[in-house]
């Protein structure tokens, strides 16, 4: 997961994706780990049914947030770690923007989707209890400053604050590229002070419409962005993951005795000492850290033992691929489908067989839908190479 192959796995003769649509040579890796955070993160934004209990999040501190946030910034790192060099970080950072203002747009319009299919769902089914889910009712209280709120990330509804958070990091992105290039230790030092001096002193975007404030705090988050970014680029500098005896020890007894807190259910012991939350508590918003040694504990288990790496090195029309390399699209995608289901499953009674069935259903749209991208984007690829 954190290592580039010394060489690409080329993609198979024998396969129906067009060759023109992806390189030949590409690591699937990322794309499978990227695949497999989506369905996972799909699958937790339906409560109330059986699959959820098979998910990250019942087996250690951390789950499939941690996870994709870890990758991104494993991901940038290939995108932008070498690109971002004297006379091109202008034009870097306005592309790096960009992409920033991309994902608000995308996080402003799954929103008003999202209160769409609340809003219809009220209405046709005669349920005007809906609004009270998912943080809805300060918006239709409040809805003149509620529209205002929600487009300036001054409140954020349930299910949906991955993408603010994730956007906030992409603004910080080019700060971190130009830290990177004067060493990956600083860069690491500055994010993670960042991120303890947040954690103790709770600084967290607010929210306009209560006392709230973000679920997923990006002063706290961007650090585990960073780390996989830091992670990246010193693999692509000719550096690599050190597999040392020891560290894996670590490793796999950290995640062991995470997966035993949390199927034993020890949350009632107490080693805070009287320090602050984020150090010793399990704090998602401030990304405590049990959660943030859990996901990089697993990820360093991942990137080193050569079974992952195999298990994961797939063509590139294998379904886990196209979906890893359609990931925000794929993302917004489910997270409507998401908002759906949780919609058919609250009028029909919260039954966890019903949210199963449909679960699964949109597990298998999540698959169709990326197919449908990568068959659009071969059209799109084709249609250009005559011009």
């Amino acid at each position: 997961m954190l290592q580039i192959p010394q060489r690409a796995i080329p993609a198979d003769p024998g396969a129906t994706q067009p060759s023109s649509v992806v390189p030949a040579l590409r690591d699937t890796r990322l794309d499978v780990y990227r695949a497999l955070c989506l369905l996972m993160i799909f699958i937790n934004h339906v409560p109330g049914q059986y699959l959820e209990y098979l998910t990250s999040k019942n087996f250690g501190f951390s789950d499939s947030a941690e996870a994709f946030v870890l990758i991104s910034g494993l991901s940038a790192g290939l995108a932008y770690g070498r690109k971002f060099i004297d006379g091109r970080r202008l034009a870097m950072t306005l592309k790096i923007w960009r992409r920033a203002f991309a994902l608000y747009v995308a996080h402003i319009m799954t929103s008003i989707v999202t209160l769409a299919i609340f809003a219809g769902g009220a209405l046709y089914f005669g349920r005007q209890d809906l609004i009270g889910e998912i943080n809805i009712r300060p918006m239709v209280d409040h809805t003149e400053q509620g529209f205002v709120a929600m487009v300036l990330l001054g409140h954020q509804l349930g299910y949906n604050n991955i993408l603010s958070m994730y956007a906030v990091v992409f603004l910080l992105l080019p700060g971190m590229l130009w830290l990177l290039r004067l060493g990956g230790g600083l860069l690491l030092a500055v994010s993670a002070t960042l991120w303890l001096v947040a954690g103790i002193f709770m600084i967290v975007p607010s929210n306009f419409l209560d006392e709230g404030y973000w679920f997923l705090n990006p002063w706290s988050w961007q650090f585990l962005f960073v780390i996989g970014l830091v992670a990246m680029t010193h693999v692509q500098r000719g550096g690599a993951i050190p597999r040392h005896p020891l560290l894996l020890a670590l490793s796999a007894f950290y995640v062991g005795l995470s997966f035993l807190w949390v199927i034993l259910s020890w949350w009632n012991i107490d080693f805070s000492y009287g320090l602050p939350a984020v150090l010793t508590g399990f704090d998602k918003t401030f990304l405590s850290t049990t959660r943030l040694l859990h996901v990089v504990a697993l990820a360093y288990l991942l990137a080193v033992l050569p079974v992952f790496s195999r298990m994961t090195r797939l063509r590139l029309d294998h379904p886990l691929v196209v979906v890893g390399r359609h990931s925000l699209a794929v993302f917004i995608f489910g997270t409507i489908l998401a908002m759906v289901a949780q919609v058919i499953l609250f009028v029909t009674g919260k039954s966890p067989l019903w949210g199963t069935l449909l679960v699964l259903i949109g597990i298998g749209l999540h698959f169709a839908y990326a197919y449908y991208l990568d068959w659009l984007s071969g059209l799109s690829r084709q249609g250009a190479i005559p011009a």
